[in-house]
């Protein structure tokens, strides 16, 4: 059985020495100390490692089952499920006026990562109850937070978001789940959504659903898309549970993955539910869920991509075959160890240089998250909302392949079940698809984003690498030329890309349209490397103020060193492939294919 163990020096480090929580501006920030949050991640890595670990390859196995109408989850995800509530692991960042304990996302998004990795089936639960909550807590009455809100911080009820339908995913105008008003302010929904995460289930005593649809009469198209607030089981004045509502489950999904959360084909048949935010503005009430789940999706990329890591080094270390080439290693053994090999060493260097800046990178944009929240910072808000669809897009897109190139690492066996290897890249492989495929993501970033408040976002962020360089450059010859430099260089090729959009998108669409996943995947680098040059810079500065653990520092330069020169000079290539237009990708007719 594969194990897993919290990285929880890393993420101190992250949020000590890169992002510097302690000395920031940001209200609450000030609250928590180096002790609180080494107690927060040791006890959420305890939870994790004796409770959540254990249960996934159960969930694995057994997956979820569907019999008479009634959804049961895995053995042992009910218990665990109790254990998490009573921690109070649910609502870390909620509101206290609801029942939440307040923290930061930024503190939040670290547990988020711990619980991912060790059962990314079982935390999707409460991750997607997360989203709800957000959503109700952004647009709901006075009423209807205080109704639901403290049930679903502490867990006691989950929630859900249904968005697809059998013919529509991606192109919501198109649903054709309607809303029927009645004379008691609620509506009767009826329609069928598919592709529901958490859809049913034995975990919590109900389930708010969160349900888009269309009024009656409402304008065409996505303009008259609306969300609802459908519950499984009435909610009485009282805040007792009432009757069961007329929605109801047909079919559980067979998936490739996470099998021990139930996806579900959900029926709503006349179903009462309750208009949240405004008539036929239903996306934009649906996106403040979206966007959060975005973060959390990229946060389960590059979380499977940690597990997966750790036990393929682990058998690296453990497993002999063939000799060095440059002498033994392993004179008493027949063979040395696999980790000798320059190949293997490539292969965990991509694994743990991608897995170390994909952190970093999810806690900034936590951060940034928490600075719009904190401190209306609009700049941040825009910032995050640019760097988004790169989190989700780029980090579980490589999240997927740094799985299978753990899988790698263990050869044959690697592919056969026993030894776990596969569900992690099985489990990783949804987080590309689901809560907006990255095809989406991608011609979001360029359709959308990169215009957003006229270019003032993605400039700003141009000009925070700018500002970086130019104000570290020349302190350290080595980690000028190390990372600065590269950084300087890869920052080139993305201005390069989006000047290409400007010039060219506006004549002909499909040149910035076919080049938009090649894009993502550079701006995804360039953060990357953004990340790289600030956990050096910090490596730096504690090596030369003395720090005791002097080997952590220069593994964490290391490491970085291999990202800037063997990863981040990709964006060259994007750039390439950017510049060479859309006649390449379009040249052939569909009936040619």
């Amino acid at each position: 059985m594969p194990s897993y163990s919290p990285p929880t020096k890393d993420m101190k480090f992250i949020l000590e020495s890169v992002l510097r929580v302690y000395e920031t501006d940001i209200p609450g920030y000030k609250d928590i100390d180096s002790d609180f949050i080494a107690a927060v991640l040791n006890e959420s890595g305890k939870l994790a490692q004796n409770v959540m670990t254990p249960l996934n390859s159960i969930g694995d196995t057994d997956g979820c089952t569907y019999e008479n109408g009634v959804v049961r989850t895995p053995k042992g995800f009910k218990e665990a499920f109790e254990e998490l509530k009573a921690g109070g692991w649910t609502g870390l960042d909620c509101d206290p006026d609801y029942g939440g304990q307040g923290l930061p996302i930024v503190v939040a998004s670290a547990v988020t990562e711990i619980f991912s990795s060790a059962n990314m089936a079982f935390s999707m639960y409460q991750g997607l109850t997360h989203g709800a909550y957000s959503a109700i807590h952004a647009h709901g009455s006075a009423e209807q937070k205080q109704k639901y809100l403290p049930k679903m911080v502490s867990c006691e009820w989950t929630g859900t978001m249904n968005l697809t339908e059998p013919h529509c995913g991606t192109d919501l105008g198109l649903m054709y789940t309607k809303a029927t008003p009645q004379d008691n302010d609620s509506y009767d929904i009826t329609g069928q959504k598919i592709f529901i995460s958490a859809g049913d289930h034995d975990l919590a005593e109900n389930i708010i659903h969160l349900v888009l649809a269309k009024i009656e009469g409402a304008p065409k198209g996505i303009k008259g898309v609306s969300l609802f607030i459908v519950p499984k089981f009435l909610v009485n004045e009282d805040g007792a549970i009432g009757q069961r509502n007329f929605v109801s489950v047909s079919k559980i999904e067979e998936k490739m993955g996470i099998h021990g959360n139930a996806t579900c084909v959900m029926n709503y048949d006349g179903a009462t539910g309750y208009l949240l935010g405004e008539a036929h503005k239903g996306l934009r009430a649906m996106f403040t869920m979206m966007n959060e789940a975005r973060l959390g999706v990229g946060v389960q990329g590059y979380a499977q991509a940690e597990v997966a890591y750790q036990n393929a080094l682990e058998y690296s270390k453990a497993r002999l075959q063939g000799r060095d080439v440059t002498g033994v290693k392993n004179p008493s053994d027949p063979a040395d160890p696999l980790i000798v090999h320059p190949d293997i060493r490539r292969n965990l260097m991509e694994q743990k240089s991608f897995v170390e800046g994909a952190r970093a990178f999810t806690l900034w944009g936590a951060n940034l998250i928490d600075r719009h929240q904190r401190l209306n910072d609009s700049d941040a808000d825009g910032l995050v909302s640019l760097l988004t669809p790169v989190i989700k897009g780029f980090l579980t897109d490589k999240g997927f392949d740094m799985c299978i190139q753990a899988q790698q690492v263990y050869g044959g066996h690697g592919y056969i079940e026993e030894w776990g290897m596969s569900q992690f890249a099985r489990d990783a492989r949804i987080a590309m698809i689901y809560e907006g495929a990255n095809g989406i993501q991608a011609l979001d970033l360029v359709g959308r984003k990169l215009s957003q408040d006229g270019g003032k976002h993605v400039m700003g962020f141009f000009e925070l690498i700018r500002e970086f360089s130019s104000t570290q450059k020349g302190h350290n010859d080595t980690f000028d030329k190390q990372f600065l430099d590269p950084l300087e260089r890869g920052s080139k090729d993305l201005k390069a890309a989006a000047l290409y959009f400007m010039k060219n998108g506006l004549k002909n669409p499909n040149d910035a349209l076919a080049g938009s996943y090649d894009f993502m995947h550079m701006f995804g680098h360039v953060c990357l490397g953004l990340m790289w040059a600030r956990m050096a810079k910090a490596s730096f500065e504690a090596l030369d103020n003395g720090a005791d653990d002097i080997v952590f520092y220069e593994t964490k330069i290391a490491t970085g060193r291999y990202y800037m020169s063997r990863q981040l000079p990709s964006t060259a290539m994007h750039l390439a492939r950017i510049e060479s237009g859309a006649d390449p990708v379009m040249a052939i007719n569909a009936a040619s294919f």
